[in-house]
């Protein structure tokens, strides 16, 4: 049994946008998401389904079906500027924190461990992109 299948129908919609508040949040170093992060993180959530911890796949199949609009609507949706915007996602994570007590310790351990891996990787489009800005020429020890 898909444990995420077991909340209610709001839960559900509300876990849903998970990765999409990890993908905001990890691209927020500068108030916003720019082009390649939100690429980076629309790429990234398509092979998640495929990649993701078995006990995930059932929520990752899903997710994967409203990531894209929900990244486009809660986007626009949050205030501008750092502060605000950290501010405003933190409050959403704590209502999913909540969500994820109502599950067993190794679903929530494996949604931990994914939405990490998650935020690492939107993290790494951004600073991908700056290294590439800044040092557009490979540094020995720098950059490689």
């Amino acid at each position: 049994m898909d444990p995420y299948k077991e909340l209610s129908e709001e839960d559900q919609k509300t876990l849903l946008k998970f990765p999409v508040y990890i993908s905001l949040l990890a691209a927020n170093a500068n108030g916003e998401m720019d082009k390649a992060e939100k690429n980076t993180a629309i790429q990234f959530d398509h092979i998640k389904p495929y990649t993701a911890d078995p006990l995930l796949l059932g929520f990752y199949a899903k997710a994967d079906q409203v990531f894209q609009s929900n990244l486009e609507e809660i986007d626009n949706e949050l205030p501008k500027g750092k502060l605000q915007r950290d501010v405003a996602i933190k409050a959403e994570l704590k209502k999913i924190k909540e969500i994820l007590k109502k599950f067993s310790p190794a679903y929530a351990n494996a949604m931990h461990k994914s939405m990490k891996s998650f935020k690492e990787h939107i993290s790494e489009a951004h600073h991908n992109v700056l290294e590439d800005f800044l040092f557009p020429i490979p540094i020995k020890g720098l950059t490689d």
